[in-house]
């Protein structure tokens, strides 16, 4: 079986057509040949943009000449009543100065640590499942998401009454705001004022205060030296070594709403997808199910390392499926890409969802395929054309934080459960994440543990 994958665009279309057909899904607007082409320009009345397939292209944009490359605020200006002035959204000293204090949370050595708040999250998503004989799992990756993200965060379950209400708010936000406004395709003046929806506001207000809570409530708990070493902690109370600062509350509620944002969002995403993958190729499924066969009652790190097959599994799912579709950059200055020349402001659109398809450096891009990992073609491929997390210095901060959790939540939950599918397959679409238009419906049958 083929996994499901949207239609592409048939022939050109006008300016104004393309962006509804973007706000609709950014990747049914695109055309089929994104699929084989190495660079593809785009030119608008506005602006002028290229999408680059080619590593080499892709490497410099992301690798020695990152800084020359800035994230594009076109297509975040949709989330800045959220994020204000988080680490997702600058640019030059200032992301330097966040990443040099948020960096060491989330170093290898220390995320060993967060295993447990994770493992517990897992299992009780597996509890919350006992008894349902088919569930949209779309909505049930959300919340075992969003139960990790607060449990390694503030050391405090989805159940509790701030993270509860964090959680349903922050699925207001997702329906008021869409991803492409205005600034999008029309380039305004920093000066002039940005309009958004009077329940987006709401609901970016709301969410905010509530962080501010946890924030000002652990604040004290460091300052009584009764916190707990989780992330909020370890992030609070490290210091920039070039300047000795730390962050201000209202830059903790910045960087706390990207950790939640990203850390939930891409991980359902990847999640519900790796589940579906399964239902519907049992043989890889039966793989998994052999390999999390004895795992213990609590989970460490190294239980999580012999799950090899299982992140196979969960690469090939960030391959097929990669939560963040695509990435805009804006060069600085001049630049030829492919005898190509660009002005400076123009838009370099980088899409892990073609390049991790494209017919050049892929064997059967469509096909899942977890075995491909272990083969030289693949393993090939990998080093060339795959960044689900970006590359470069700005990779994403949660990288290895995603593997651990992903590969951890999937085990537990095949452990517990075998999965089939139930109605029609999903159509995948893509807004601020990749996932289903109407959901993904699977059934569950509980397995009988050894």
């Amino acid at each position: 079986m083929i996994p499901p994958k949207p239609a592409s665009r048939e022939g050109r279309v006008s300016l104004w057509r393309y962006a509804r057909l973007f706000r609709q899904d950014i990747l049914s607007a695109q055309p089929d040949r994104l699929y084989g082409a190495l660079m593809a320009e785009f030119r608008t009345p506005f602006f002028r943009s290229c999408l680059l397939n080619d590593p080499a292209l892709i490497d410099r944009v992301l690798g020695p000449e990152a800084a020359d490359f800035p994230k594009s605020a076109r297509v975040t200006e949709g989330l800045r009543p959220l994020l204000g002035r988080s680490v997702f959204v600058t640019n030059g000293a200032e992301w330097e100065r966040q990443r040099r204090i948020i960096d060491p949370a989330f170093a290898g050595g220390r995320l060993r640590d967060l295993v447990p708040a994770m493992d517990g999250a897992a299992r009780a998503a597996v509890t919350r499942l006992e008894g349902r004989p088919e569930v949209e799992i779309e909505a049930e990756a959300s919340h075992a998401a969003a139960d990790v993200i607060f449990r390694t965060l503030f050391s405090i379950p989805i159940e509790h009454e701030i993270a509860h209400t964090t959680f349903e708010r922050f699925r207001a936000y997702q329906r008021a705001q869409p991803l492409l406004t205005l600034t999008a395709l029309v380039p305004l003046p920093a000066w002039m004022p940005r309009f958004h929806s009077r329940r987006t506001r709401a609901a970016a207000r709301d969410i905010r205060a509530l962080i501010a809570t946890l924030v000002s409530a652990r604040a004290a708990e460091i300052a009584a030296g009764t916190a707990p070493d989780d992330l909020a902690t370890r992030v609070m109370t490290t210091a920039d070594p070039l300047t000795g600062e730390t962050f201000t509350p209202a830059e903790m509620v910045d960087q706390v709403a990207i950790f939640f944002l990203a850390g939930h969002e891409t991980s359902a995403s990847t999640l519900a997808w790796a589940l579906y993958l399964l239902a519907t190729h049992p043989d890889a499924q039966d793989r998994v199910a052999a390999e999390v066969t004895g795992l213990p009652e609590k989970l460490g790190i190294s239980d999580i390392s012999r799950l090899s097959f299982t992140r196979d599994v969960m690469r090939e799912t960030l391959r097929l499926y990669p939560p963040v579709p695509m990435m805009v950059r804006e060069n600085r200055c001049p630049v030829t890409f492919r005898d190509r020349e660009l002005a400076p402001g123009s838009q370099v659109v980088l899409s892990p969802w073609h390049l991790h398809r494209h017919r050049r450096f892929w064997e059967d891009p469509d096909k899942f395929d977890p075995g491909r990992w272990q083969t030289d073609a693949g393993r090939a491929s990998a080093r060339t054309a795959f960044m689900p997390f970006s590359a470069g210095p700005r990779v994403c901060i949660g990288a290895g934080f995603a593997m651990i959790e992903g590969v951890l939540l999937i085990a537990r939950l095949v452990q517990a459960y075998g999965l089939s599918t139930s109605g029609l397959p999903p159509v995948p679409v893509a807004h601020l994440t990749v996932r289903a238009r109407d959901g993904i419906r699977l059934a569950l049958q509980p397995r009988k543990r050894s």
